[in-house]
């Protein structure tokens, strides 16, 4: 069995409600060109150090009548997992996310974002098996924070959605259970005038670019974990494109989870077109050495953000991905 095949055997979570980046992470390793005997390391260290944790034993059979019953239930893993499996092996991967894709957006914050990004590698590597692992996952963990239809939107700015939910009253003072990533979002969200925040933004045809210069400029601002979410959950949004007809629900509902990380971010001031200008120039090393400590680093973090910012660079030449990057593998201060 593959490094990557046993990887995915796993549960998609670990102790305490943790996502298990490692069948993602062994991508981005291979994409920024660690050898096998690195991803092995890499596989071994991780999984020593989680505790990774086989999925939840089955319950009973889920079909296409009865398998919402079980969103949001992380104890109905395997049973979720086992339906979209069948899903995808019936009618193929981007069929099933077509299908189902549109029911599941409004809970895309469950395990902090990350059935978003294990969907989107499963996309990119055009791995049916791990689309159906994806889809499982994001419907266990399943987590809506706000309903959308309720009023009309209010800008096109996704940096001037941030700055009007970081002064909703209360927010500040929101008490999560936790300090995971996604008890913080669940908290905000349950503050009553966070609601209506999912239909402030606009969307158009440039939604997802603007979001990728505001998330960019924030975690030049802040090098915060939440930031560092925003800019990869960017890339992985760009990624799902080619299956998604209509990227609206997404692009939606993943901004109000970023809205709602404002607080834990510190409520942190939105940068100036001036003060990302001056971090661009910031010097910082080359690519290679950037992926090279990248993916000799134990910290799942670096992989990811360095493998997404690079795509970012590619498709944009801003030299401010490189600088964060840079920054992110302590390369630079």
């Amino acid at each position: 069995m593959t490094l990557k095949a046993e990887a995915c055997r796993d549960s998609a979570e670990f102790p305490p409600f943790m996502a298990n980046h490692l069948p993602m992470i062994l991508v981005a390793l291979d994409r920024l060109c660690a050898s096998a005997e690195r991803l092995d390391a890499f596989a071994q260290t991780y999984r020593a150090e989680h505790g990774l944790r086989p999925q939840p034993p089955a319950q009973a059979p889920l079909g296409v009548e009865d398998w919402m019953s079980a969103r949001g239930q992380r104890s109905r893993e395997a049973d979720l997992r086992a339906f979209f499996s069948r899903q995808v092996a019936a009618h193929g991967g981007a069929a099933t996310i077509a299908a189902y894709l549109p029911g599941l957006a409004p809970g895309m914050a469950g395990s902090a974002l990350h059935p978003l990004m294990r969907l989107a590698y499963a996309v990119m590597t055009e791995d049916e098996a791990e689309i159906g692992a994806a889809l499982g996952f994001w419907a266990a963990t399943y987590l809506p924070l706000d309903e959308a239809g309720r009023g009309p939107g209010v800008t096109t700015d996704p940096a001037e959605v941030l700055r009007r939910a970081a002064v909703l009253p209360g927010v500040a003072e929101a008490e999560p259970e936790s300090d995971l990533v996604w008890h913080n979002m669940r908290a905000v969200a349950q503050v009553p005038s966070f609601a209506g925040v999912a239909d402030w933004l606009i969307i158009h045809d440039d939604t997802l670019d603007r979001m990728a210069a505001a998330s960019l400029a924030l975690y030049a601002a802040t090098m915060s974990f939440e930031a560092l979410h925003a800019v990869t959950g960017c890339h992985w949004l760009r990624l799902l494109r080619p299956v998604v007809a209509d990227p609206a629900p997404l692009l939606r509902h993943f901004w109000v989870a970023i809205a709602a990380l404002m607080p834990k971010m510190g409520l942190p001031e939105i940068p100036t077109a001036a003060q990302v200008a001056a971090w661009r120039q910031t010097p910082a090393p080359d690519w290679p050495a950037i992926m090279a400590a990248a993916a000799a680093s134990d910290d799942e973090h670096d992989p990811s953000l360095t493998f997404s910012a690079f795509e970012e660079w590619r498709r944009t030449g801003d030299t401010l991905y490189r600088v964060v990057a840079a920054k992110r593998v302590a390369l630079i201060a």
